[in-house]
């Protein structure tokens, strides 16, 4: 092809991408693994499954653009690599679609897969889909079932009466972690209701301490989401101390009308107590002897008991619970203001024999450490509240260590209040006077356990996981209900507890299963009478929580997945998906981790060795999304301008790690740039391919051309060991086709060997190919290359080709700059000094002034220091 016939090409993606994906997918073995065996590193890279809606965005598209990139880079450096996807298919849209079209849940959600799979096909992304996961399937979710019986037979799996998370439009239960400021996360607007019910729980408190240390091992992870578990777990150390409970019968008449002050009972004198006692939860039990009254919360056991007997302290309960939801429902509990009732009832200071009012405070939660604590107003920033808009007591019981003189009277000055450090000194606190606040800590946790009303404790803020849900779209839990052996679990052997194919769905009455007759009646394993299953599905967590497990055996029958496989493969080394799984997907994943890898099935301690979590795509000042009516289609960008244009923005427009602001004019650029790079390309392919033996620079323009070809690998190869910086990678790129289209005259007088042009165009497209795929296809077969694009050699820079003879070096003055000079490369440190002194604006500068000291830093800066 002349030169003149490529300038008339015009690049289009509508023709050679289409005919890219059909030569791709007659290839089924393009992106599979090899064994083990074939010697390579191993490298598994993963993107976070989506939930199959029918329609990809454009925040999908930047998630798996940043994977492809990587899968694709590491296959060129030679890597065996594991890229899978697959669909975390259960969960409660399925539901609402069957109610809005009348369409099964199963339909529904097949259907979409088909169409987003259809899409990741057209974006040209590098799935090996015969590891393809849908965890709506009995072949996947017959493991959850399999998982959930393993628990419980190791005590992980549980069920009890608890006070749970309820959200109205989802008619189901929440997790703790899916209730965000008050509200469903799904529903921003929707206040999660309480409601007490029977359900499935998993221990996942045994394995808090763990998945708290063992973030100290994930430093490939970013330090926001490991700060975010830390939080979510909660660690506090501290001690539990049990308050007896005064018996109101024991207390006179005139004492039962007090409301509210504290009494030291007279020198051996003993109250009856009433064998209740409320147990309190405290990091500061060296602060015990300042505790001027008890605070529970509004639905502690014992406020209920009080209230049965009290409609006034009813009444007022339940203004405080009123107060708790508004509180909820503005998202922020901890900012409530603060209002109180006096329950009539006295406790039991055991360390000092003080009767302490029993108080209520809509402040104080149930589900929050034990529902109680002890008030000390005086080193509590809200108790302090509290106490003065109630006129409790406050008396201090800490004071700062003083290192000045005391005052005139030799006592040090009391502190100004609430006074919360630690590093003071105990006053007013019987025996334990004059110990620092840590040591009486340790001393008095182990004077409570001696005497049998306490204990050194640790909690902990994660609770156990509720994976009950009320609806029919998730993995039947396998559990049955015999009236004669009460709860009893379905054998293995038949499993999986199968999803009627079609069902009523109303959102009306507990959970749509137990409408169904076919489903819950059966026979009991155990005895052989009739029983009832159980009609809760697992949390869709459960899902996600391994199945990237199953990917590398995903075709298993017998087994979740082959344990050598996995043993292989993991952990993974790269996962890749956004900041808001941090709690619910992430930790619970780490958590299922770790109990398979007790089980004995895998070996690793946490799934995933480093993790990235991109940025959002933000249109319009806001988060793409259905409901702002913001989201862009992938299909209209890849129609009007190409998949490659519509990837490559993805990465160009941003950093990874930061957002994206849409801008359909930056897709549009990109399309040009594509187009620039595929006419340059063909208009010296032919002499390319003609091309024979070693690219070797003759001329100053072949030297530039290699020297900006060598920098730009240098570039790309760095930033995908380290940063990430896709953006400045594809900035570099262009760079390099910048200084190529500015050379193409010399190219054409013969200033340019076909060598150099080759290795020019050769490895650009090697470059592009992370970014690009079927632009670089196209034109490594149009260069007349013959090997696997996918698995070239990812090309290496020379230091020497890539070194500038010559570079510029800021001068300053005094920290400012006063003028730019250009020395050889390799300039030592006098030489710099010289030439910066000799420069013309620089002698200008310091013209009549003592230079007192010039610091050079090699090829970067010359600083004068003058007067």
């Amino acid at each position: 092809m002349t030169p003149d016939a490529a300038q008339e090409l015009r690049y289009n993606p509508a023709e050679i991408e289409p005919r890219w994906q059909e030569r791709w997918a007659a290839q089924p073995d393009l992106y599979a693994t090899e064994p083990p065996e074939s010697g390579k590193p191993k490298y598994y890279v993963l993107e976070m499954l989506p939930y199959p809606s029918g329609q990809l965005h454009m925040g999908h598209v930047r998630n798996y653009s940043i994977g492809d990139a990587l899968a694709r880079y590491m296959w060129m450096q030679g890597y065996n690599v594991l890229h899978p996807m697959g669909w975390d298919a259960f969960g409660l849209p399925a539901e609402n679609a069957a109610l809005k079209n009348n369409t099964p849940p199963r339909e529904w959600t097949l259907s979409n897969i088909a169409h987003m799979h259809k899409q990741m096909d057209r974006l040209g992304l590098s799935y090996d889909w015969r590891n393809e996961v849908t965890t709506c399937l009995p072949e996947y979710y017959r493991w959850n079932q399999w998982f959930f019986l393993r628990m419980y037979e190791k005590g992980l799996a549980y069920r009890k009466q608890s006070k749970v998370n309820w959200c109205p439009q989802c008619a189901t239960v929440l997790a703790n972690e899916q209730v965000v400021n008050g509200c469903c996360w799904r529903h921003e607007d929707q206040i999660v209701e309480q409601r007490d019910l029977e359900q499935w729980f998993l221990r996942i408190t045994n394995y808090a301490q763990e998945l708290l240390d063992d973030l100290n091992q994930l430093e490939g992870w970013p330090e926001k989401v490991r700060t975010m578990q830390r939080n979510w777990i909660g660690r506090s150390e501290g001690a539990e101390v049990e308050f007896a409970v005064e018996d109101a019968a024991s207390i006179s008449e005139d004492e039962q009308q007090r409301r509210g002050g504290t009494a030291i009972l007279p020198a051996g004198e003993t109250v009856k107590a009433s064998g209740q006692s409320i147990r309190v939860f405290t990091t500061r039990i060296d602060t015990i002897y300042g505790a001027t009254s008890l605070q529970l919360a509004p639905e502690h056991v014992l406020v209920k008991e009080f209230s049965a007997a009290d409609e006034k302290l009813a009444r007022e309960v339940d203004e405080l619970l009123e107060q708790q939801r508004k509180a909820r429902e503005a998202g922020d509990v901890g900012a409530i203001e603060k209002h109180g009732v006096f329950t009539g009832h006295y406790a039991i200071n055991p360390f000092n024999g003080e009767r302490l009012p029993i108080w209520v405070g809509n402040y104080i939660l149930a589900d929050y450490g034990t529902g109680a604590i002890m008030s000390v107003p005086a080193h509590d920033e809200r108790d302090f509240e509290f106490a003065h808009k109630y006129g409790l007591e406050m008396r201090v019981v800490v004071l700062p260590r003083r290192t000045d003189e005391p005052t005139p009277d030799g006592e040090p000055e009391e502190p100004l209040l609430p006074f919360t450090s630690e590093e003071s000194i105990l006053i007013n606190s019987g025996d334990f006077n004059t110990l620092g606040c840590q040591e009486a800590q340790q001393k008095m946790a182990a004077y409570a356990q001696e005497n049998s009303f306490g204990q050194a404790q640790v909690t902990f803020r994660l609770k156990d996981w509720g994976v009950s849900r009320q609806r029919y779209w998730g993995t039947p839990i396998p559990m049955i209900h015999c009236e004669k052996d009460g709860i009893v679990p379905v054998p293995d052997d038949q499993l999986p507890v199968l999803l009627p194919p079609q069902i009523e769905i109303t959102q009306q009455g507990g959970s749509p299963l137990g409408r169904d007759p076919g489903f819950v009646n059966t026979t009991c394993p155990k005895c052989g009478g009739k029983a009832r299953r159980e009609t809760d599905t697992m949390d869709t967590f459960v899902d996600s929580s391994w199945y990237f497990y199953r990917y590398t055996s995903a075709r298993n029958d017998k087994a979740p997945f082959d344990t050598d496989t996995v043993a292989y493969w993991f952990p993974i080394d790269q996962y890749i998906g956004g900041v808001e799984h941090a709690i619910l997907h992430l930790i619970y994943s780490r958590f299922w981790t770790k109990v398979m890898r007790d089980l004995g099935i895998v070996k690793n301690d946490e799934p995933a060795t480093r993790l990235f979590t991109q940025g959002m795509v933000i249109k319009n000042g806001a988060k793409m999304s259905k409901s702002k009516g913001n989201v862009v289609s992938p299909e209209d960008m890849i129609a009007r301008y190409g998949a490659d244009a519509t990837r490559m923005y993805a990465l160009f427009a941003a950093p990874p790690d930061r957002d994206l602001d849409w801008q359909e004019d930056g897709v549009a650029g990109v399309s040009r740039f594509l187009s620039r790079v595929y006419r340059l390309a063909m208009r010296h392919a032919e002499r390319a391919k003609q091309a024979s033996g070693g690219a070797e620079a003759n001329s100053a323009t072949e030297q530039a051309l290699l020297r900006k070809l060598h920098q730009t690998i240098r570039k790309i190869t760095e930033d995908f060991g380290g940063r990430w910086h896709f953006n400045t990678c594809i900035a570099a790129i262009m760079e390099l086709v910048n200084t190529a289209t500015a050379a193409e005259a010399a190219i054409q007088n013969g200033e340019v060997s076909d060598a150099v042009l080759r290795e020019l165009l050769r490895n650009l497209v090697l470059l592009l190919a992370p970014f690009a795929p079927y632009l670089a296809f196209e034109l490594w077969d149009q260069l007349g290359e013959q090997d696997n694009l996918l698995r070239a050699p990812w090309p290496k820079f020379e230091e020497a080709l890539a070194r500038e003879d010559e570079i510029e070096i800021p001068v300053q003055i005094n920290g400012k700059l006063r003028s730019v000079i250009r020395v050889a490369a390799e300039a030592t440190q006098d030489t710099l000094r010289d030439t910066a002194m000799a420069d013309e604006k620089v002698a200008a500068a310091i013209e009549g002034k003592q230079v007192v000291k010039v610091i050079v830093v090699p090829a970067k800066l010359v600083n004068l220091v003058v007067r």
